[in-house]
Protein backbone atom coordinates (compact mmCIF):
# COMPACT_ATOMS: atom_id res chain seq x y z
CA UNK A 1 0.00 0.00 0.00
CA UNK A 2 1.42 3.35 -1.06
CA UNK A 3 2.08 5.60 1.93
CA UNK A 4 -0.10 8.66 2.34
CA UNK A 5 1.62 11.99 1.79
CA UNK A 6 -0.41 13.75 4.48
CA UNK A 7 1.94 13.72 7.47
CA UNK A 8 -0.57 15.48 9.74
CA UNK A 9 -3.11 12.76 9.02
CA UNK A 10 -0.52 10.03 9.51
CA UNK A 11 0.45 11.54 12.86
CA UNK A 12 -3.21 11.59 13.91
CA UNK A 13 -3.59 7.91 12.97
CA UNK A 14 -0.46 6.91 14.87
CA UNK A 15 -1.67 8.70 18.01
CA UNK A 16 -4.68 6.40 18.22
CA UNK A 17 -3.88 4.33 21.28
CA UNK A 18 -5.85 1.20 20.47
CA UNK A 19 -4.84 -0.96 17.54
CA UNK A 20 -5.24 -4.56 16.41
CA UNK A 21 -3.01 -6.23 13.84
CA UNK A 22 -4.75 -8.76 11.62
CA UNK A 23 -3.10 -10.76 8.81
CA UNK A 24 -4.57 -8.32 6.27
CA UNK A 25 -3.55 -5.15 8.13
CA UNK A 26 -3.47 -3.11 11.32
CA UNK A 27 -6.58 -1.23 12.39
CA UNK A 28 -6.45 1.79 14.67
CA UNK A 29 -9.50 2.40 16.89
CA UNK A 30 -10.58 5.75 18.24
CA UNK A 31 -13.45 5.57 20.74
CA UNK A 32 -15.41 8.52 22.11
CA UNK A 33 -13.94 10.85 19.53
CA UNK A 34 -15.06 13.76 17.38
CA UNK A 35 -15.08 13.01 13.68
CA UNK A 36 -15.33 16.73 12.94
CA UNK A 37 -12.02 17.38 14.73
CA UNK A 38 -10.40 14.33 13.17
CA UNK A 39 -11.45 15.49 9.71
CA UNK A 40 -9.41 18.65 10.19
CA UNK A 41 -6.26 16.52 9.98
CA UNK A 42 -7.24 15.17 6.56
CA UNK A 43 -5.74 16.74 3.46
CA UNK A 44 -8.68 17.95 1.34
CA UNK A 45 -6.87 17.14 -1.91
CA UNK A 46 -6.28 13.50 -1.04
CA UNK A 47 -9.42 12.65 0.96
CA UNK A 48 -12.74 11.43 -0.45
CA UNK A 49 -15.77 11.02 1.79
CA UNK A 50 -18.52 8.51 1.00
CA UNK A 51 -21.81 8.86 2.87
CA UNK A 52 -25.55 8.37 2.44
CA UNK A 53 -28.27 10.91 1.79
CA UNK A 54 -29.50 10.91 5.41
CA UNK A 55 -26.12 11.73 6.92
CA UNK A 56 -25.34 14.31 4.22
CA UNK A 57 -28.57 16.17 5.06
CA UNK A 58 -28.21 15.89 8.83
CA UNK A 59 -24.57 17.00 8.98
CA UNK A 60 -23.90 19.20 5.91
CA UNK A 61 -21.04 21.09 7.60
CA UNK A 62 -18.92 17.92 7.65
CA UNK A 63 -18.94 17.59 3.89
CA UNK A 64 -18.95 21.08 2.45
CA UNK A 65 -15.16 21.41 2.17
CA UNK A 66 -14.35 17.85 1.06
CA UNK A 67 -14.81 15.79 -2.07
CA UNK A 68 -17.92 13.81 -1.21
CA UNK A 69 -19.87 11.02 -2.87
CA UNK A 70 -23.43 10.46 -1.65
CA UNK A 71 -25.36 7.22 -2.14
CA UNK A 72 -28.98 6.29 -1.37
CA UNK A 73 -29.41 4.84 2.17
CA UNK A 74 -30.85 1.52 1.00
CA UNK A 75 -29.60 -2.06 0.76
CA UNK A 76 -30.07 -2.01 -3.03
CA UNK A 77 -27.18 0.49 -3.19
CA UNK A 78 -24.85 -2.33 -2.16
CA UNK A 79 -24.31 -3.81 -5.60
CA UNK A 80 -21.77 -3.99 -8.41
CA UNK A 81 -23.37 -1.17 -10.40
CA UNK A 82 -22.92 1.18 -7.45
CA UNK A 83 -19.28 0.16 -7.13
CA UNK A 84 -18.72 0.84 -10.82
CA UNK A 85 -20.45 4.23 -10.54
CA UNK A 86 -18.34 5.20 -7.53
CA UNK A 87 -15.14 4.08 -9.24
CA UNK A 88 -15.97 6.32 -12.19
CA UNK A 89 -16.59 9.22 -9.81
CA UNK A 90 -13.21 8.60 -8.19
CA UNK A 91 -11.59 8.74 -11.61
CA UNK A 92 -13.40 11.98 -12.42
CA UNK A 93 -12.11 13.65 -9.27
CA UNK A 94 -8.64 12.23 -9.99
CA UNK A 95 -8.37 9.98 -6.96
CA UNK A 96 -5.01 8.21 -6.94
CA UNK A 97 -3.16 5.58 -4.91
CA UNK A 98 -2.43 8.34 -2.39
CA UNK A 99 -6.14 9.01 -1.79
CA UNK A 100 -7.82 7.88 1.40
CA UNK A 101 -11.52 7.02 1.23
CA UNK A 102 -13.58 7.49 4.39
CA UNK A 103 -17.01 5.90 4.70
CA UNK A 104 -19.39 7.75 7.03
CA UNK A 105 -22.64 5.89 7.51
CA UNK A 106 -24.21 2.55 8.30
CA UNK A 107 -23.37 -0.94 7.09
CA UNK A 108 -24.20 -0.24 3.44
CA UNK A 109 -21.78 2.70 3.34
CA UNK A 110 -18.93 0.93 5.14
CA UNK A 111 -19.35 -2.23 3.03
CA UNK A 112 -19.29 -0.24 -0.20
CA UNK A 113 -16.37 1.89 0.98
CA UNK A 114 -14.35 -1.12 2.07
CA UNK A 115 -15.02 -3.02 -1.15
CA UNK A 116 -14.25 0.00 -3.32
CA UNK A 117 -11.12 0.85 -1.35
CA UNK A 118 -9.92 -2.75 -1.65
CA UNK A 119 -10.19 -2.89 -5.45
CA UNK A 120 -9.79 0.68 -6.74
CA UNK A 121 -6.36 0.84 -8.38
CA UNK A 122 -5.75 -2.54 -6.69
CA UNK A 123 -6.23 -0.99 -3.27
CA UNK A 124 -6.14 2.42 -1.58
CA UNK A 125 -6.31 3.32 2.11
CA UNK A 126 -9.76 3.57 3.61
CA UNK A 127 -11.32 4.20 7.00
CA UNK A 128 -14.74 3.94 8.60
CA UNK A 129 -16.87 6.25 10.72
CA UNK A 130 -19.95 4.16 11.53
CA UNK A 131 -23.00 6.31 12.30
CA UNK A 132 -25.43 3.56 13.34
CA UNK A 133 -25.35 1.32 16.38
CA UNK A 134 -25.31 -1.74 14.12
CA UNK A 135 -22.31 -0.33 12.28
CA UNK A 136 -20.46 0.44 15.51
CA UNK A 137 -20.91 -3.00 17.06
CA UNK A 138 -20.68 -5.18 13.98
CA UNK A 139 -20.87 -4.07 10.34
CA UNK A 140 -17.78 -1.84 10.34
CA UNK A 141 -15.65 -4.32 12.31
CA UNK A 142 -13.72 -7.32 11.01
CA UNK A 143 -12.59 -6.47 7.48
CA UNK A 144 -15.42 -8.08 5.50
CA UNK A 145 -16.46 -5.87 2.60
CA UNK A 146 -19.20 -7.31 0.41
CA UNK A 147 -21.71 -6.42 -2.28
CA UNK A 148 -24.84 -8.24 -3.37
CA UNK A 149 -25.77 -9.92 -6.63
CA UNK A 150 -29.51 -9.49 -7.03
CA UNK A 151 -31.16 -10.91 -3.91
CA UNK A 152 -28.11 -12.91 -2.88
CA UNK A 153 -26.18 -11.08 -0.16
CA UNK A 154 -22.43 -10.46 -0.14
CA UNK A 155 -21.65 -12.82 -3.01
CA UNK A 156 -18.73 -10.63 -4.07
CA UNK A 157 -16.39 -9.40 -1.39
CA UNK A 158 -12.97 -8.91 0.07
CA UNK A 159 -11.36 -9.33 3.46
CA UNK A 160 -9.34 -6.17 3.86
CA UNK A 161 -9.00 -4.13 7.03
CA UNK A 162 -9.57 -0.36 7.20
CA UNK A 163 -6.74 1.89 8.38
CA UNK A 164 -8.92 3.17 11.20
CA UNK A 165 -12.40 3.05 12.69
CA UNK A 166 -13.58 6.14 14.54
CA UNK A 167 -16.51 5.95 16.97
CA UNK A 168 -18.36 9.24 17.43
CA UNK A 169 -21.50 8.35 19.40
CA UNK A 170 -22.95 11.81 18.80
CA UNK A 171 -24.13 10.45 15.47
CA UNK A 172 -26.46 8.21 17.47
CA UNK A 173 -28.32 11.23 18.83
CA UNK A 174 -30.12 11.51 15.48
CA UNK A 175 -30.59 7.76 14.99
CA UNK A 176 -34.24 6.71 14.45
CA UNK A 177 -35.74 4.31 16.99
CA UNK A 178 -35.87 1.45 14.46
CA UNK A 179 -32.13 1.74 13.90
CA UNK A 180 -31.50 1.38 17.62
CA UNK A 181 -33.42 -1.89 17.53
CA UNK A 182 -31.41 -3.02 14.50
CA UNK A 183 -28.18 -2.48 16.39
CA UNK A 184 -29.35 -4.36 19.44
CA UNK A 185 -30.06 -7.44 17.31
CA UNK A 186 -26.32 -7.78 16.72
CA UNK A 187 -25.53 -7.06 20.37
CA UNK A 188 -27.95 -9.78 21.43
CA UNK A 189 -26.24 -12.08 18.92
CA UNK A 190 -22.86 -11.57 20.62
CA UNK A 191 -24.44 -12.25 24.00
CA UNK A 192 -26.06 -15.46 22.75
CA UNK A 193 -22.91 -16.96 21.24
CA UNK A 194 -20.17 -15.65 23.55
CA UNK A 195 -21.22 -13.77 26.64
CA UNK A 196 -23.81 -14.94 29.17
CA UNK A 197 -22.99 -11.97 31.41
CA UNK A 198 -23.82 -9.55 28.61
CA UNK A 199 -27.05 -11.47 28.02
CA UNK A 200 -27.98 -11.01 31.67
CA UNK A 201 -27.15 -7.29 31.51
CA UNK A 202 -29.32 -6.83 28.43
CA UNK A 203 -32.16 -8.69 30.14
CA UNK A 204 -32.07 -6.18 33.01
CA UNK A 205 -32.15 -3.10 30.78
CA UNK A 206 -33.89 -1.47 27.83
CA UNK A 207 -33.02 0.66 24.81
CA UNK A 208 -33.96 3.82 26.72
CA UNK A 209 -31.40 2.93 29.40
CA UNK A 210 -28.60 2.83 26.82
CA UNK A 211 -29.82 5.91 24.92
CA UNK A 212 -29.02 8.29 27.77
CA UNK A 213 -26.61 10.86 26.37
CA UNK A 214 -24.66 11.13 29.61
CA UNK A 215 -24.55 7.39 30.29
CA UNK A 216 -21.33 5.42 29.80
CA UNK A 217 -23.13 2.08 29.61
CA UNK A 218 -23.58 2.32 25.85
CA UNK A 219 -19.88 3.06 25.24
CA UNK A 220 -18.93 0.06 27.35
CA UNK A 221 -21.38 -2.12 25.45
CA UNK A 222 -20.00 -1.00 22.08
CA UNK A 223 -16.41 -1.60 23.18
CA UNK A 224 -17.35 -5.03 24.52
CA UNK A 225 -18.88 -6.04 21.18
CA UNK A 226 -15.86 -4.71 19.27
CA UNK A 227 -13.60 -6.69 21.59
CA UNK A 228 -15.55 -9.91 20.96
CA UNK A 229 -15.50 -9.45 17.22
CA UNK A 230 -11.81 -8.54 17.11
CA UNK A 231 -10.92 -11.53 19.28
CA UNK A 232 -12.83 -13.81 16.91
CA UNK A 233 -11.42 -12.30 13.71
CA UNK A 234 -7.87 -12.36 15.08
CA UNK A 235 -8.18 -16.09 15.51
CA UNK A 236 -9.90 -16.68 12.18
CA UNK A 237 -9.86 -13.74 9.78
CA UNK A 238 -10.73 -15.82 6.70
CA UNK A 239 -13.74 -17.46 8.36
CA UNK A 240 -12.53 -21.04 8.31
CA UNK A 241 -13.44 -21.77 11.94
CA UNK A 242 -14.63 -19.76 14.92
CA UNK A 243 -15.57 -16.67 12.90
CA UNK A 244 -18.45 -18.65 11.44
CA UNK A 245 -20.17 -18.35 14.82
CA UNK A 246 -20.78 -14.66 14.07
CA UNK A 247 -23.36 -15.83 11.53
CA UNK A 248 -25.76 -16.89 14.28
CA UNK A 249 -29.22 -15.84 13.12
CA UNK A 250 -27.90 -14.59 9.80
CA UNK A 251 -28.45 -17.57 7.52
CA UNK A 252 -32.24 -17.44 7.42
CA UNK A 253 -32.08 -13.69 8.03
CA UNK A 254 -30.31 -12.92 4.76
CA UNK A 255 -33.05 -14.63 2.77
CA UNK A 256 -35.87 -13.04 4.78
CA UNK A 257 -34.20 -9.61 4.67
CA UNK A 258 -34.04 -9.55 0.89
CA UNK A 259 -37.40 -11.20 0.24
CA UNK A 260 -39.33 -8.75 2.39
CA UNK A 261 -36.99 -5.74 2.43
CA UNK A 262 -36.72 -5.94 6.20
CA UNK A 263 -34.05 -4.00 8.09
CA UNK A 264 -31.06 -6.23 8.75
CA UNK A 265 -31.40 -6.34 12.53
CA UNK A 266 -35.08 -7.25 12.43
CA UNK A 267 -34.34 -10.09 10.02
CA UNK A 268 -31.51 -11.28 12.29
CA UNK A 269 -33.91 -11.37 15.23
CA UNK A 270 -36.23 -13.66 13.26
CA UNK A 271 -33.22 -15.71 12.14
CA UNK A 272 -32.16 -16.23 15.76
CA UNK A 273 -35.63 -17.53 16.62
CA UNK A 274 -35.44 -20.02 13.73
CA UNK A 275 -31.93 -21.07 14.77
CA UNK A 276 -33.22 -21.75 18.28
CA UNK A 277 -36.04 -23.88 16.88
CA UNK A 278 -33.47 -26.06 15.13
CA UNK A 279 -31.19 -26.02 18.17
CA UNK A 280 -33.91 -27.48 20.38
CA UNK A 281 -33.97 -30.55 18.15
CA UNK A 282 -30.28 -30.93 17.31
CA UNK A 283 -28.24 -29.59 20.23
CA UNK A 284 -30.68 -30.10 23.07
CA UNK A 285 -31.15 -26.39 23.69
CA UNK A 286 -33.53 -25.92 26.58
CA UNK A 287 -36.91 -24.70 25.36
CA UNK A 288 -36.99 -22.08 28.10
CA UNK A 289 -33.92 -20.43 26.53
CA UNK A 290 -35.68 -20.05 23.19
CA UNK A 291 -38.69 -18.49 24.93
CA UNK A 292 -36.43 -16.23 26.98
CA UNK A 293 -34.67 -15.08 23.81
CA UNK A 294 -38.01 -14.22 22.23
CA UNK A 295 -38.83 -12.10 25.25
CA UNK A 296 -35.44 -10.37 25.06
CA UNK A 297 -35.85 -9.62 21.36
CA UNK A 298 -39.31 -8.17 22.02
CA UNK A 299 -37.85 -6.13 24.89
CA UNK A 300 -35.57 -4.45 22.33
CA UNK A 301 -38.45 -3.95 19.87
CA UNK A 302 -37.38 -6.72 17.51
CA UNK A 303 -39.94 -9.00 15.84
CA UNK A 304 -40.10 -12.68 16.69
CA UNK A 305 -43.16 -13.41 14.53
CA UNK A 306 -43.35 -12.73 10.81
CA UNK A 307 -45.26 -14.20 7.87
CA UNK A 308 -42.78 -15.83 5.49
CA UNK A 309 -42.98 -17.99 2.40
CA UNK A 310 -40.71 -20.89 3.35
CA UNK A 311 -40.35 -22.13 -0.24
CA UNK A 312 -39.18 -18.73 -1.52
CA UNK A 313 -36.78 -18.33 1.41
CA UNK A 314 -35.36 -21.76 0.70
CA UNK A 315 -34.70 -20.85 -2.93
CA UNK A 316 -32.39 -18.07 -1.79
CA UNK A 317 -30.78 -20.22 0.90
CA UNK A 318 -29.75 -22.78 -1.72
CA UNK A 319 -27.37 -20.12 -3.04
CA UNK A 320 -26.09 -19.08 0.39
CA UNK A 321 -22.31 -18.63 0.40
CA UNK A 322 -22.06 -21.04 3.36
CA UNK A 323 -23.45 -23.87 1.24
CA UNK A 324 -21.43 -27.10 1.01
CA UNK A 325 -22.96 -29.46 -1.57
CA UNK A 326 -26.48 -30.22 -0.26
CA UNK A 327 -26.06 -28.67 3.17
CA UNK A 328 -25.41 -25.29 4.77
CA UNK A 329 -23.14 -24.60 7.73
CA UNK A 330 -25.61 -23.39 10.33
CA UNK A 331 -24.91 -21.78 13.70
CA UNK A 332 -26.84 -23.33 16.56
CA UNK A 333 -26.95 -22.71 20.30
CA UNK A 334 -26.15 -25.25 23.00
CA UNK A 335 -26.78 -22.69 25.74
CA UNK A 336 -26.49 -18.94 26.21
CA UNK A 337 -22.84 -18.11 25.63
CA UNK A 338 -22.08 -21.32 23.71
CA UNK A 339 -22.66 -21.74 19.96
CA UNK A 340 -21.62 -24.46 17.52
CA UNK A 341 -21.33 -24.87 13.75
CA UNK A 342 -23.27 -27.74 12.21
CA UNK A 343 -23.71 -28.63 8.52
CA UNK A 344 -27.47 -29.00 8.06
CA UNK A 345 -29.03 -30.79 5.10
CA UNK A 346 -31.43 -28.67 3.06
CA UNK A 347 -34.43 -30.71 4.20
CA UNK A 348 -33.73 -29.94 7.88
CA UNK A 349 -33.59 -26.20 7.16
CA UNK A 350 -36.64 -26.35 4.93
CA UNK A 351 -38.61 -28.17 7.63
CA UNK A 352 -37.67 -25.49 10.17
CA UNK A 353 -38.72 -22.70 7.82
CA UNK A 354 -41.99 -24.48 7.09
CA UNK A 355 -42.64 -24.90 10.80
CA UNK A 356 -41.94 -21.20 11.38
CA UNK A 357 -44.25 -20.32 8.46
CA UNK A 358 -47.00 -22.51 9.93
CA UNK A 359 -46.58 -21.05 13.42
CA UNK A 360 -46.88 -17.50 12.09
CA UNK A 361 -49.38 -17.96 9.26
CA UNK A 362 -52.11 -15.88 10.91
CA UNK A 363 -49.82 -13.27 12.41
Amino acid sequence: MTALINTKFEASIQQMQQSVTFPSGTVKYLFQSSFEKFLQTCDKQHTVLITNEHIAKLYPRLFKEYKTIVIPPVESSKDVLTVETLAKELLQIEATKKTIIIGIGGGVVTDITGFLGSVYMRGVSFGFVPTTLLGMVDAAIGGKNGVNIGMNKNILGTISQPRFILFDTRFLHTLPDDEWSNGFAEIIKYACIFDADMYAELSRNTISYYKKKDDKALIKLIERCVEWKNKTVLEDEKENGIRKLLNFGHTAAHAIENLYELPHGKAVGIGMVIACMISEKLTGLDKTIAENLKNLLSQYHLPVSFKIDAAKAMQLLRMDKKRIDDSIEYILLERVGKAVVKPLPFDVIENALSQYESDNRTW
